[in-house]
């Protein structure tokens, strides 16, 4: 991607939204040098002194702008959820929204989540330049670049007082399911929705810089098995396996899979067994499961219960957890209409956007099950999510937060 200024196409866009965009451009080098602080500030999964540093910067940087803040307390999610390794007493973390003054026209819910997926205490910390405009970094991408553009976005806007009726959510919990925010991230959703509102979650987009239209949806299930335990060596024969037991089940929760309808089910980590020389009284395997729409879920949901025994049957006994997490998000129509808008400033910005699906989950899955039509890539390029090689695009964060900034303007003018 080349100097935005050079590519933009005057004609397609309003003076006020060339200035946005050259507002946004002579603050590349800000930009850049925020990500690296961001990115230094480690944000894993309930490392809560990173996910608290953070938070004050995005409060910081949200209240300079006029916006309304509170914070929104986490509720607990299922005890069984807690898989190996992980904590059973974490406190729920806390969300942040910010509501911004005065704002006019459609309002617009901004979701993003601070948390990453990598260790706090590993050796992936900082970000760092490896070619050209690449850089990567832990969360650069996932999603510190969204976060980075966003915030550049509103600053443009309110330095231009074009009054946009934005709210911002971020959560601490998105990369394990958003367990704990889900019900306040629904309820914002609703009310954004109730109100003729549309929904931009700032996840990056696909590598191609494609907009997703169209997600699986995701459960999280644990299947438990109870057998009896003995000695291994002196009274096998009475002995009852429960890590068989699992291993059973668990061909049999594999045999759901079914592509070609986009079902996915996968299980793992596993626990069970004390010693090698106990048969195992119980086995515990947690997995994940996708789906294209309701009807297919069911069918999954079904599926899952059916390897269950009953609470009094012989041994051994099956007994399985589910919890569904993220509804499916289908392409709508009023989806496409906002995507076809983003594609239209991305050319006016010299910038092709196309549309993709994906079988991953987000925010957004949840913003549109409550009715609110969601865009939810739209943050920078990058790839490699979740892996120790995971990178940005640098010269992606302008045009991104540009063609964000234009489209929030936009708003202003919707009744």
């Amino acid at each position: 991607m080349s100097n935005l200024r050079s590519n933009l196409q005057s004609s397609a866009l309003s003076q006020i939204e060339q200035l946005l965009a050259a507002r946004i451009a002579a603050r590349r080098t800000e930009m850049e040098r925020d990500l690296e602080q961001f990115v230094a500030i480690p944000t894993g999964t309930g490392h809560e002194s990173g996910l608290a540093e953070l938070r004050a910067i995005m409060r910081a940087r949200l209240a300079a702008l006029g916006a309304e803040i509170d914070e929104i307390a986490g509720d607990p999610r299922p005890s069984w959820i807690v898989q190996p390794g992980q904590r059973a007493d974490a406190t729920p973390p806390v969300s942040l929204r910010a509501v911004a003054p005065g704002g006019r026209g459609r309002p617009v819910l901004l979701t993003g989540h601070l948390d990453t997926v990598h260790d706090p205490f590993g050796s992936f910390q900082t970000l760092a330049r490896e070619s050209g405009d690449r850089a990567i970094g832990p969360g650069a991408i996932d999603m510190k670049g969204g976060l980075i553009a966003m915030l550049f976005a509103l600053e443009a806007l309110a330095a231009e007082k074009v009054p946009v009726s934005w709210t911002v959510f971020l959560n601490s919990d998105e990369e394990t399911g958003s367990l704990h925010s889900q019900r306040a991230i629904r309820a914002e959703a609703r009310a954004c929705a109730a109100a003729g509102g549309i929904g931009l979650a700032m996840e990056p987009a696909l590598p191609d810089g494609s907009l997703v239209l169209e997600r699986l949806g995701s459960c999280t299930f644990r299947i438990e098995c109870q057998g009896r335990a003995v000695h291994a060596g002196r009274d096998f024969a009475n002995g009852v396996s429960a890590v068989n037991a699992l291993a059973a089940k668990i061909l049999d929760a594999a045999r759901l899979v079914d592509l070609e309808k986009g079902t996915v089910v996968n299980i793992g980590p596993l626990e069970g067994g004390k010693a090698t020389n106990i048969v195992a009284d119980r086995a515990l395997g947690w997995g994940n499961a996708r789906f294209r729409d309701a009807a297919r879920e069911e069918e999954l949901k079904r599926g899952l219960f059916a390897l269950a025994t009953a609470a009094d049957a012989p041994l051994p006994r099956t007994r399985i957890e589910y919890e569904s997490n993220r509804p499916a998000k289908p392409e709508i129509p009023a989806v496409r209409a906002l995507a076809e808008e983003v594609r239209a400033i991305g050319l006016a910005l010299g910038q092709a956007v196309g549309f993709g699906k994906s079988g991953g989950v987000s925010d957004g899955n949840l913003m549109q099950a409550e009715g609110l039509p969601t865009i939810d890539t739209m943050g920078p390029i990058g790839g490699n999510l979740h892996r120790t090689d995971e990178y940005i695009e640098l010269d992606s964060l302008v045009p991104r937060a540009a063609t964000l900034a234009i489209l929030l303007s936009r708003q202003v003018r919707v009744p």
